[in-house]
C-alpha cells in the first residue's frame, strides 16, 4: 500500500528542482516504489570536493533532497510541509566519478515528526553514505504567512 497522499508524477516532482541547488548539482527524482523514493547525482566537477572526490557535502544535499521530497509526498501540502530539524551522514566509501544514487525509506511517520533514512550507493551498488533525517510537518500557513 502507497504512503503517498500527493501524485508521483517524476515529471511534475522533477520541475520542483528548476532554479534551485538540486538542478545545479544534477540531481534527478529517478524511480518511486510504494514507500521510497529514489533520485541520482553525477559525481562530476559539481560534486567533487579539492582531492577529486565526491564531496560529503554533495552527497547530505542528495540525501536531504530525497529525505525532504519523500516527506512532502507523504502530506497535502494545502494544509501541510516538511521542514528538516536535523540530517547526520556517515561518508563510507569514497566515489570519483559516475553517478551516486539515493534511496529514502520511511523509518517513522508521525503527526508531528519524519525520520527517513537515505542510502547512497556507487554505480556498482557500494554503499558510499547512509543518512538519517528528521523532518518537521508545520502548517502550511506558517510558510505563506512569511
Amino acid at each position: 500500500m502507497s504512503i503517498w497522499k500527493q501524485p508521483v508524477d517524476l515529471a511534475r516532482i522533477n520541475a520542483w528542482s528548476a532554479n534551485t541547488m538540486m538542478e545545479t548539482l544534477g540531481i534527478r527524482i529517478s524511480a518511486i516504489g510504494d514507500d521510497w523514493l529514489q533520485g541520482t547525482m553525477p559525481v562530476d566537477h559539481r560534486t567533487h570536493q579539492p582531492y577529486g572526490l565526491l564531496h560529503g557535502g554533495a552527497s547530505v544535499v542528495l540525501a536531504e533532497t530525497l529525505g525532504s521530497t519523500a516527506a512532502m509526498l507523504t502530506l497535502d501540502p494545502d494544509k501541510e510541509l516538511a521542514v528538516g530539524l536535523d540530517i547526520n551522514a556517515n561518508h563510507v566509501r569514497g566515489v570519483r566519478s559516475g553517478t551516486v544514487t539515493g534511496t529514502a525509506k520511511m523509518l517513522h511517520i508521525g503527526r508531528t515528526t519524519q525520520v527517513w533514512e537515505i542510502r547512497i550507493e556507487s554505480e556498482e551498488g557500494v554503499l558510499v553514505c547512509i543518512s538519517r533525517i528528521t523532518m518537521t510537518v508545520i502548517p502550511a500557513r506558517v510558510v505563506a504567512a512569511r
